[in-house]
């Protein structure tokens, strides 16, 4: 069962790119019953500001930085685990512009046939 709950978790980070990714691409947030948990992306060398559970999940998943936020009965470990499990699976949730497929595109039929009209079309006078 635990190989099935396997899921991708995405990285980004904060500032510039140098070096691997070791945050949470955006704000994110995920949701079990009453509890909601936002991640929210922090500088390099921050470390990882968050309740021990959500600290070794995290941990776990490969997210060195990372600020988190609560709301709701946190006290229920099995609903706030989920949440923040929830909150990593949002990771891979919405389209950023690296993950875009390249477009091609193509002419007009005007602009394909412009040169045929020109030439077959002689000017009446």
């Amino acid at each position: 069962a635990a190989k099935l709950a396997t899921i991708p978790v995405r990285r980004g980070y904060w500032g510039s790119m140098a070096g691997l990714p070791h945050t949470v691409p955006c704000k994110v947030t995920g949701k079990c019953g009453s509890v909601r948990v936002r991640l929210i992306p922090a500088p390099r060398g921050t470390g990882l500001v968050a309740a021990p559970a959500t600290k070794r999940m995290l941990s776990m998943a490969g997210i060195e930085d990372c600020y988190t936020q609560s709301r709701g009965h946190t006290r229920t470990l099995g609903n706030f685990i989920k949440a923040v499990f929830a909150a990593l699976q949002n990771t891979y949730g919405y389209l950023s512009p690296d993950l875009w497929a390249d477009t091609v595109f193509q002419k007009t039929p005007y602009q394909e046939n412009c040169d045929f009209l020109t030439k077959t079309n002689p000017k009446i006078e």
